[in-house]
């Protein structure tokens, strides 16, 4: 059997305002099994990337090991990018940033290549709040090596094999938001509307983006009695806020129907509209996001949307006073600019 991609194209179908057509944003065939909760996060990148206009040339894609993992050869084919080993993304992306910080980095992985041999390469990248998106597509089992329990499978959760979970989970969201993420949002795979906004938002926060999106694992844990599965999340989810993404170069307007709305400035002067409902946690307030995520979760709730956002974030260049031009512009000059200018240095240390 062969598989591939319709050459043909609408010839009215618009471009964007950078002039690329979807078409641009796109990958390569997915593998992926049939219904994977990936292809659908694969697809909401796509159409934020389009919508923002961004360069595809300009997007550096990372990832680790695992079905995850895979996904950057389905999206922005004609962007950077690099497979890095098992849980070592966010060193690859650290490393990176630092020499060429005019890139976009998205990061993606999942959960075991980020909750479990990942998890201390995961932790420091949110504590340096390094400039990129971190995505994490969370199915809550080892798709790879036949759908053991990741370290996010919730306590008493059962998969297809009929064995009950009898571990306690990591809540990625709520670590991220501890450690100092600037910028963190859960969303589902299945729910498109939500998601790609979720990821425009992500893209354009300076500081680090973390974003969990539960992805169902059609073939190992998409039982009922999963939580991570499509049917339970359907019937277990209840959004913080319904919101509009409005970047900078559009002219900002929108409607609102719910009972309250808070507009959250980002850095590039892009604005996010949340519509919430009375009594919702203030987002911009750490300790609320997370007591809003205790709370739901002990009513037996996944809670989505924008978790947390602290609009004067500063990522690792502002902290650590960086060069702004990327290392391979220098010069040896650059690089060695003479005794005085040492002798300088080392005197604003005496």
């Amino acid at each position: 059997m062969t598989f591939f991609r319709p050459s043909f194209r609408h010839p009215d179908l618009p471009p964007n305002e950078a002039g690329y057509t979807r078409r641009d944003y796109e990958g390569g065939i997915s593998t992926l099994c049939a219904g994977c909760g990936h292809d659908s996060i694969c697809n909401a990148i796509i159409q934020a990337c389009f919508e923002l206009g961004l360069p595809p040339h300009r997007v550096a894609k990372m990832s680790g090991i695992g079905c995850s993992s895979k996904t950057p050869a389905y999206f922005l084919g004609k962007s950077h990018g690099f497979n890095s080993v098992h849980g070592r993304m966010p060193s690859i992306a650290t490393g990176a940033n630092m020499a060429n910080r005019e890139l976009i980095y998205l990061g993606v992985s999942g959960d075991g290549d980020t909750a479990s041999i990942g998890m201390g390469q995961f932790a420091h990248a949110v504590r340096r709040n390094l400039n990129m998106l971190y995505i994490v597509m969370n199915n809550g089992c080892y798709g790879l090596t036949k759908g053991q329990y990741s370290a996010t499978a919730d306590k008493g959760s059962k998969g297809k094999k009929g064995g009950v979970n009898a571990l306690e989970s990591i809540d990625l969201c709520e670590l991220a938001i501890q450690l100092g993420a600037g910028f963190v949002a859960r969303g589902f795979s299945g729910d498109k509307q939500q998601l790609t906004p979720l990821i425009k938002a992500g893209l354009s926060h300076h500081g680090l983006s973390f974003i969990d999106v539960i992805s169902p694992c059609v073939t190992f844990n998409n039982n009922p009695e999963s939580t991570k599965s499509y049917h339970w999340v359907r019937e277990h989810s209840e959004a913080t806020n319904t919101f509009d993404f409005v970047p900078f170069r559009q002219t900002i307007t929108t409607e609102y129907q719910d009972d309250a709305t808070e507009a959250v400035t980002l850095h590039d002067n892009s604005v996010i509209h949340l519509h919430k409902h009375p009594h919702a946690a203030d987002v911009t307030d750490r300790r609320q996001a997370i007591d809003n995520l205790e709370d739901h979760k002990a009513q037996g709730m996944i809670l989505t949307g924008v978790l947390y956002v602290n609009p004067a974030s500063a990522d690792t260049h502002d902290i650590l006073n960086t060069c702004e031009r990327p290392l391979n512009s220098l010069s040896e000059t650059d690089l060695c600019p003479g005794s005085a200018v040492l002798e300088e240095i080392n005197a604003a240390h005496r």
